[in-house]
């Protein structure tokens, strides 16, 4: 009689524990789950190990949902452990090359600064999702970036071109990026192509007025040109700085964006 008993016991529990396990291969379903447990790491902080605890269990649930993996990427982002970082995005990349792939190249352009990963990544990511865009940029602009710290000048050219080209796809009513237009020029300047840089800051100074690299940039080419007016701009960019000024841009506290100046680089003009 005793096992009489326990057989429909046991075999409730195993059907229960069927019915618990979440359809994991369902995009909705990871959706749901990682809209949930996303939402509890962010009440905790990314300075929490509980961050990295809660993502642990929503793998343990779900091995198989990408954005998990790239959380805990940003945990490790902001302990500086970046060969980490890379491992976990890696990890996601696998699992949706399509969402993850041309993040994983925007990591290791302005993070690690591995530019020919940061190259092969984003050219790949084109293939997959043509004309996109990933942390506020066209692929184009990373790629661009990557080559002009290459100093492969023509390349990073015919990117920053490229880039510029996708943004005014369509009915064109968005602005440029302000740092596409200073990037561009700051690729001009070192080919010392001094006048298109110039345009290309002046460009950028139309869309964001108190810039403070496109007014020092500016304010370097006008210097190097002769331009007698160089020291207008050398105090706007003074000024910008210690008005909080920056370059708008995601993750600023990890990116290293290129050629980035301080206070100190205006004095030592």
């Amino acid at each position: 009689m005793q096992r009489i008993v326990l057989l429909p016991v046991l075999l409730f529990s195993t059907l229960t524990a069927a019915w618990a396990q979440p359809d994991c291969s369902s995009r909705r379903v990871q959706d749901s789950l990682f809209h949930a447990y996303v939402q509890k790491a962010h009440s905790i902080g990314v300075d929490s190990p509980d961050w990295d605890a809660t993502f642990d269990t929503l793998i343990s649930i779900c091995p198989n949902i990408s954005e998990a993996y790239q959380e805990k990427g940003i945990r490790q982002m902001f302990l500086g452990n970046f060969g980490r970082m890379i491992a976990y995005n890696d990890t996601a990349v696998t699992l949706d090359p399509k969402r993850w792939l041309a993040y994983r190249g925007y990591l290791h352009c302005l993070i690690t600064q591995d530019y020919p990963k940061a190259i092969t990544d984003l050219l790949a990511a084109e293939q997959l999702t043509p004309n996109a865009f990933t942390m506020d940029h066209t692929f184009s602009f990373f790629i661009a970036l990557s080559h002009m710290e290459s100093r492969n000048y023509k390349e990073a050219e015919m990117y920053f071109l490229k880039d510029i080209a996708q943004q005014k796809r369509g009915e064109g009513q968005n602005d440029l990026h302000f740092n596409s237009l200073l990037y561009f020029g700051i690729l001009y300047y070192l080919m010392n192509e001094f006048d298109q840089a110039e345009r290309k800051f002046s460009e950028c100074l139309q869309l964001y007025e108190m810039h403070p690299m496109a007014n020092y940039y500016l304010a370097m080419t006008m210097k190097v040109t002769g331009n007698q007016h160089h020291n207008i701009y050398f105090e706007k960019a003074r000024q910008a700085i210690q008005d909080g000024y920056a370059l708008n841009e995601p993750n600023l506290r990890y990116a290293k964006f290129p050629r980035q100046i301080t206070l100190e680089d205006i004095d030592k003009r």
